[in-house]
C-alpha cells in the first residue's frame, strides 16, 4: 500500500507533493493500528530493557507521528476545505490514541520497573533522562488518576485539541477573508513603489483594476507604518484587530473557545493535583513556579515603563506639532513612529530594505552558519509542498551529512501567518548501526518579489529568518543519538529560545551586514553610514517594544493562572492599565487572535521569550568578550564550543546545565539590559 499511500511510504522524507486528502484516513487506519499493535506487545514484556521495551515503542509511534506531522504542516501551509475537512475529522482520533498512551497503566509500571531495575544504574545519562520525562509525562497524562477521571481527562484532551485547531482555522479564514480594493492611487499616499506593485500584481491575478490590500503581514503593515491616509489605516487596524471575534461571522468567532479552552485546561489541571493550569505548564520548564516568572517579568515591566513612557509622550507631541492629530490613535502609532525614526537617524525602512535582497540575505545566513560551525549548505531535491519551497543538505566540510532544511519563506492564501520552525524527523541510531539524520523546515511569511526581481526584506523580516534559522540549528546539529531528547525534543519550553534569539544578535554586526547585502538596483553592500544610522537606531522605543511582549507574557500567565470563569477582554485590559501601556479603542479584540497561546505551545509559556532571552543575550556576550581580544563576533572557536555545549546536547540533560557548560556560570541579566538600551 505505500507504493499508492503516500504517507505510509517512510522510507525517506515526506512525499509532500503527492500527499492528498484522500490518503490521510486509509494510512492513520494501517498506522493507528501498527501503534496499537507495539503497545499491546510493549504491555506483555516482563523483564523490560532497553532493547526489548524502549526501542521497539519508538519505532511504532515514531512512524505514527511522521505520518500525522506531514498532514498538519499540510493543513497550515497550503489549507484546502478538503484537506481542512479530513485533519479535523482525525485530529481528536489521534488525540484520543496519545491519551490513551500517556493513561496506559501497563505501560507505566513497566517504565517503573525499567527506572528500578540493575540495568538502569548502568545507562547513559541520556537514557536515565528519557526514562525519567517518561514518568514524569505519565503523570501529567493522567496515569495515576482514578478510572472515572481518567475518562474525563482523555474527554479534555480529546476536546482541547479539536478547539485549538479551530481557533488557529478561525484566524486564518478571518484573515485570507478580508479584502479592500483601492482604484484611487492618490489614496496610497506614502506607501512604497514595491508595495504598490505587489498588490496590484494581487488585484491583476483576480481580474480586478487596482490595488487589492489584505490583512497578511506583508500587505497589512507597510499601511499602518508608512500610509498618509489615515482614514486608511484606521480601516485597516480595525479589520485586523477584530479578526476572528463577535465583529465577524459567528461561526468564525473565537470568544467562546477561548473560554471553553481555558475552563478545559483548568480542570484538567485540577485533576492532576495542580491549583491551575499555569503550575501545570510549569511543571515541565526551568522556571519553578508562576509566581517566580510573574516576579520576573514585572520587574522587567519596572523597568521597561519608563522608557516606554517617553517613547509615548514624543510621539504624542510629534504628532501634534506635525501632523495636527489632537489624539495619538493607534492606527497612528506604527506610522508615527515610523516618521520620528526616520526625522532622528535620517534614514527609513524603505531604504533600508533596498540593500536585502532574500536571495543574498539567505546566502549570507549561510556563510555566516558556515563559518560559525564548519558547514555547508548543499541546494538538493526534495519532494516540496509548494513551488517556492527549496530544500538543501546540511553537511560538515569533510562532507559527512549533518541533516537536512526546508525553506518556505513567502505569504501565500491558504497559509498561516507568523513565522515557525519545525522538526520533519529527529536524530536517532537505527536498529543496524546507522544514524538516522534529522530534517528541519522553516516556514515565514514574506512579500514575493514582483516583476522578475527578488524579494526585498525589511530588517525586522532579517531577524525573523535568523531566529527561525536558530531554531533549525537546535534540531539539526544534535549530537544525541536518542530520538526523544535529540535536538529541540525534550528541552524546556522556557529554554527552546536560546539559539533562535542568540542568532538575532549576528543581524546588528557590521562584519556580518557585507555578506547579507546588495542594492536591488546598484548591487552595492550596505554604506557604513547608513549602518551607523540602524545601529544608532537599534533601540528606539525599545521600552515600548518590551512592555509589549511583558503585556502578552503576563496577560497569558496570569490568564492561565486564574480558575474562575475567565473574561479574556477584561483581564487584557487590566493588565495593559498595570503596564501603563495606553488603551486601545473598545472594539480591539486581541485575544481572539493570539494563536500562540489558544492555539500554539505557548500557553502559560509566552513568557519563554523573555526568559531565554536572558540566556540568549549572556550567552552572545561570550562572543562579544571574544571579539575584544581578537576582533571579530563570528569566531569559529566560540562558535565551537556553542555548538558543542548548546546546540549538540539538546533535551539530554537541562538547559541549565548546558548554558553553564558553555558559559562556565548561571546566566545573568546584565546583557539583556544592556543589548535593550535599559541598562543603568
Amino acid at each position: 500500500m505505500s507504493q499508492t499511500n503516500p504517507l505510509l511510504d517512510l522510507s525517506g522524507l515526506p512525499r509532500y507533493d503527492a500527499i492528498r486528502p484522500e490518503h490521510v484516513n486509509p494510512a492513520l487506519d494501517v498506522l493507528l493500528e501498527d501503534a496499537r499493535k507495539a503497545v499491546a506487545a510493549a504491555e506483555t514484556v516482563e523483564n523490560p530493557t532497553w532493547d526489548n521495551f524502549v526501542a521497539p515503542s519508538e519505532d511504532a509511534m515514531e512512524r505514527l507521528g511522521s505520518a500525522w506531522g506531514a498532514v498538519a504542516h499540510l493543513q497550515s501551509v497550503v489549507m484546502t476545505p478538503e484537506l481542512r475537512e479530513v485533519y479535523n475529522a482525525n485530529i481528536g482520533r489521534i488525540s484520543n490514541f496519545y491519551a490513551e498512551l500517556g493513561q496506559n497503566e501497563n505501560l507505566y509500571a513497566r517504565w517503573k520497573a525499567l527506572a528500578a531495575s540493575a540495568d538502569f544504574a548502568g545507562y547513559s545519562e541520556t537514557r536515565k533522562t528519557i526514562v525519567e520525562h517518561a514518568i514524569r509525562d505519565f503523570k501529567l497524562s493522567g496515569a495515576e488518576l482514578p478510572d472515572e477521571q481518567k475518562e474525563r481527562f482523555m474527554q479534555i484532551e480529546e476536546r482541547s485539541s479539536e478547539l485549538t485547531s479551530k481557533f488557529s482555522q478561525n484566524v486564518l479564514d478571518a484573515t485570507d477573508a478580508f479584502a479592500l480594493y483601492i482604484d484611487d492611487e492618490s489614496q496610497l499616499a506614502g506607501l512604497p513603489d514595491d508595495w504598490k506593485a505587489a498588490t496590484r500584481a494581487a488585484a491583476e491575478a483576480e481580474g480586478k483594476a487596482g490595488w487589492k490590500i489584505t490583512l497578511k503581514m506583508p500587505s497589512y503593515l507597510p499601511v499602518m507604518q508608512f500610509a498618509e491616509n489615515r482614514a486608511l489605516r484606521e480601516q485597516l487596524y480595525r479589520a485586523y484587530v477584530t479578526r476572528a471575534s463577535e465583529f465577524g461571522p459567528a461561526e468564525n468567532d473565537n470568544t467562546p473557545l477561548i473560554n471553553e479552552i481555558h475552563a478545559l485546561r483548568q480542570e484538567g489541571a485540577q485533576l492532576l493535583g495542580f491549583n491551575n493550569f499555569s503550575e501545570e505548564s510549569l511543571a515541565t520548564k526551568m522556571a519553578e513556579s508562576p509566581a517566580q516568572v510573574l516576579g520576573f517579568l514585572r520587574d522587567l515591566a519596572q523597568r521597561a515603563k519608563p522608557h516606554m513612557q517617553s517613547d509615548r509622550a514624543e510621539m504624542e507631541s510629534w504628532a501634534k506639532a506635525n501632523l495636527g492629530y489632537a489624539t495619538l490613535e493607534a492606527w497612528d502609532v506604527a506610522f508615527v513612529s515610523e516618521r520620528i525614526r526616520e526625522q532622528k537617524y535620517a534614514f527609513s525602512e524603505q531604504e533600508v530594505k533596498q540593500y536585502f535582497t532574500e536571495p543574498t540575505v539567505l546566502s549570507g545566513l549561510f556563510h555566516l552558519i558556515e563559518t560559525l560551525y564548519g558547514l555547508q549548505f548543499v541546494p538538493a531535491e526534495a519532494s516540496v509542498w509548494h513551488k517556492d519551497v527549496r530544500f538543501y543538505r546540511l553537511q560538515n566540510k569533510d562532507g559527512s551529512e549533518v541533516g537536512g532544511l526546508f525553506v518556505d519563506l513567502y505569504a501565500r492564501e491558504g497559509k498561516q501567518g507568523g513565522a515557525w520552525m519545525n522538526d520533519v524527523r529527529g536524530r536517532r541510531k537505527l536498529a543496524d548501526g546507522c544514524i538516522q539524520t534529522p530534517v528541519a523546515l522553516i516556514v515565514c511569511n514574506f512579500a514575493q518579489g514582483v516583476d522578475g526581481k527578488p524579494a526585498l526584506l525589511p530588517h525586522d523580516d532579517v531577524i525573523t529568518l535568523f531566529h527561525e534559522m536558530g531554531h533549525a540549528l537546535h534540531h539539526l546539529l544534535t549530537e544525541v543519538d536518542e530520538l526523544s531528547v535529540a535536538g529541540i525534543s525534550g528541552v524546556e519550553w522556557d529554554a527552546v529560545e536560546l539559539p533562535s534569539q542568540f542568532m538575532e544578535n549576528f543581524c546588528w554586526e557590521w562584519q556580518v551586514l557585507p555578506k547579507l547585502t546588495h542594492h536591488i538596483d546598484s548591487g552595492e553592500s550596505l554604506p557604513r553610514a547608513l549602518y551607523d544610522k540602524m545601529l544608532a537606531a537599534k533601540n528606539f522605543q525599545s521600552g515600548s517594544i518590551m512592555q509589549r511582549q511583558l503585556y502578552f507574557s503576563i496577560f497569558d500567565m496570569a490568564l492561565h493562572g486564574d480558575t474562575s470563569q475567565v473574561n479574556a477582554q477584561a483581564q487584557a485590559t487590566a493588565i495593559q492599565q498595570e503596564l501603563g501601556i495606553p488603551l486601545p479603542p473598545d472594539y480591539n479584540r486581541f485575544p481572539q487572535s493570539f494563536s500562540h497561546i489558544f492555539a500554539g505551545g505557548y500557553a502559560a509559556g509566552y513568557y519563554s521569550y523573555k526568559w531565554a532571552e536572558v540566556l540568549s543575550a549572556d550567552a552572545y556576550a561570550a562572543f562579544e568578550e571574544e571579539a575584544e581580544q581578537s576582533g571579530s563576533v563570528v569566531d569559529p572557536a566560540v562558535g565551537a564550543r556553542f555548538r558543542a555545549e548548546i546546540l549538540a546536547r539538546g533535551g539530554s540533560r537541562p538547559a541549565l546545565e548546558s548554558f553553564k557548560a558553555f558559559r562556565g556560570r548561571a546566566p545573568e541579566i546584565d546583557a539583556l539590559l544592556r543589548h535593550n538600551g535599559l541598562a543603568g
